[in-house]
């Protein structure tokens, strides 16, 4: 196991930064570490499995990301002679062979479009999740900060994505810069969205809330019997309407046994970006996403409740995903460009021959006392991220040198 460190003194004591490469759940893991938060990446996949205060009691340092009940194993090592006794044999057993926490889904959000494409080993939410990602160059320890750089080539989808990772000293914010590179000669579409996977014990059915600056959205299809939200319906968020035609709030994971659901959502258009926040009032944690508008104008709420039977998951998956970026739903990328447009905004995105495209994006913790009614607004003026309780004048408060890679927003 290779460690970086740097230490740093000052009013608060002894301060301590790092970079290091050991496991996660028996996964390969690059993690970064100041002395408030421990971040995880995965090399299969290069998910972000793992975002969570370290000091504190349980109701505090809770890993709000999911991982799953069964053990997963690094993707790319995937062999279907030994392997799809455990993931299945169906074209999402790449994914869930090692997903977890935050994926991204590249260049195909949902299922492959054909029977060939499933024979060219393409699965659900395209080539980015299941390949291996590894370090570019040495993490970058600095007297503020750790910097961690890891990609990945697409050999099969012919592209290139690359994600930057940092820490400050001092914050409990991860700054991620994310490119992708088209190294095809020829213009084409894509999907490009960010799947943050949240699971127990932070995600329950009822009690995980959501909120989000969003306006109006859409429910997808589906079978009645096995939605907890009506099929197809409209919705102007936070409100929906249920699976027996009442209204019911969207901010709670929908209670019904059984069950799920899934809806798009368009975010505030006025916005330079866009947030979301989730919590669990049975935990002092809320963890949060900011986002550029331009580049993810759309998210959507998945919601799993031990509905879905196959293996590997046979009835036993709590989950939440919210996924925002470039497409509404999770249809696949040849029916997100057939669809074109929803609301009056594109439902895929155009990458140029050769051309290399950029997304920034924050995650962030803050701790929440009990009662906390949920979030009224999240802004970033100042170097600052501020969180406003609905219904009361308190404010949470987040030191953000570096917020500006999302655009200032001064509300």
């Amino acid at each position: 196991m290779r460690t970086y460190l740097a230490f740093l003194f000052g009013s608060a004591g002894l301060l301590a930064q790092q970079f290091h490469t050991g496991t996660f759940h028996g996964r390969r893991a690059y993690v970064l570490e100041n002395d408030r938060i421990r971040i995880a990446a995965l090399r299969g996949g290069g998910h972000i499995a793992e975002i969570r205060f370290k000091a504190g009691d349980s109701r505090m340092t809770v890993n709000p990301m999911r991982v799953p009940h069964y053990q997963t194993i690094e993707p790319y090592e995937y062999d279907p002679a030994r392997h799809d006794a455990l993931y299945g044999a169906n074209p999402h057993r790449w994914l869930s062979s090692g997903y977890m926490g935050h994926l991204l889904c590249f260049p195909v959000f949902g299922p492959p479009s054909s029977e060939s494409e499933i024979r060219n080993g393409l699965g659900n939410h395209g080539e980015a999740p299941i390949v291996e990602w590894t370090e570019v160059g040495k993490p970058e320890i600095g007297a503020q900060a750790v910097k961690f750089r890891y990609a990945a080539d697409l050999g099969k989808t012919q592209f290139r994505v690359e994600r930057t990772l940092t820490l400050d000293r001092s914050e409990q914010v991860l700054y991620v810069e994310e490119w992708v590179e088209n190294l095809a000669l020829y213009d084409r579409p894509i999907n490009w969205v960010q799947h943050a996977t949240f699971g127990p014990p932070f995600i329950a059915p009822g009690k995980a809330t959501l909120d989000m600056s969003g306006g109006k959205g859409q429910v997808a299809g589906g079978v009645p019997a096995s939605s907890s939200l009506k099929p197809n319906s409209m919705l102007a968020w936070p409100e929906g309407v249920g699976r027996e035609g009442s209204k019911v709030s969207l901010r709670p994971f929908q209670p019904v046994a059984h069950a799920g659901t899934y809806f798009a959502v368009l975010m505030d258009q006025g916005r330079k970006a866009n947030y979301f926040t989730m919590y669990n009032p049975d935990f002092k944690v809320l963890i949060g996403y900011l986002f550029e508008t331009a580049a993810c104008p759309w998210i959507g709420d998945w919601q799993e409740n031990e509905r879905e039977k196959s293996l590997p998951w046979s009835g036993k998956v709590v989950a939440r995903g919210l996924e925002f970026g470039s497409t509404p739903f999770a249809e696949g990328l040849k029916k997100s460009v057939e669809r074109g447009s929803m609301f009056g905004v594109p439902t895929f995105r155009w990458i140029g021959g050769r051309q290399r495209l950029k997304m920034t994006y924050v995650i962030f913790l803050a701790e929440i006392p009990d009662g906390f009614a949920g979030v009224a607004d999240v802004a970033t003026p100042g170097g600052q991220i501020v969180i406003s309780e609905r219904g009361t004048n308190r404010r949470i408060s987040l030191p953000a040198k570096s917020i500006n890679l999302i655009g200032e927003d001064s509300r």
